[in-house]
């Protein structure tokens, strides 16, 4: 099943957009595995000191984008509030290793693909944040 699915058959859906929930949801998930994969090639580089803020930077954002994706798919008594909050830390946390992925793209692939992916999450992220702040005002 996907996200999708289990949430269309939810007996209490979200009352924000769920293409943006899903959407964030499953950008969340893909970019904590993402993260955790590029931490752990990052470990492998024979420049290895150079990549210690990288490695650092994606493991926060690993960290962050699992507990939003959890948080985000809980659909019974959301509390707007936390939910928003979660969603800017994780949006920063994912800017944040973009940025030093991005310092590091050039020279290795794994750190170009994680930066997309942190981009995409981010704004995945912002869009979730705006839906919540339309939605409770």
């Amino acid at each position: 099943m996907t996200v999708r699915e289990i949430m269309a058959v939810h007996p209490r859906p979200s009352s924000i957009d769920q293409d943006v929930l899903v959407r964030c949801i499953e950008e969340c998930l893909d970019c904590s595995a993402t993260c955790s994969i590029c931490a752990d090639a990052d470990l492998a580089e024979p420049d290895l000191p150079d990549l210690v803020k990288c490695i650092r930077l994606c493991l926060d954002c690993a960290d962050a984008c699992q507990a939003t994706g959890n948080i985000l798919a809980r659909l019974t008594e959301p509390d707007f509030d936390v939910l928003r909050t979660t969603a800017q830390a994780c949006a920063e946390a994912c800017r944040a290793s973009a940025d030093e992925c991005e310092r590091h793209a050039a020279h290795h692939e794994h750190c170009r693909i994680c930066e997309e992916v942190c981009r995409s999450c981010e704004s995945a992220c912002n869009e979730v944040i705006a839906a919540i702040s339309a939605h409770v005002g």
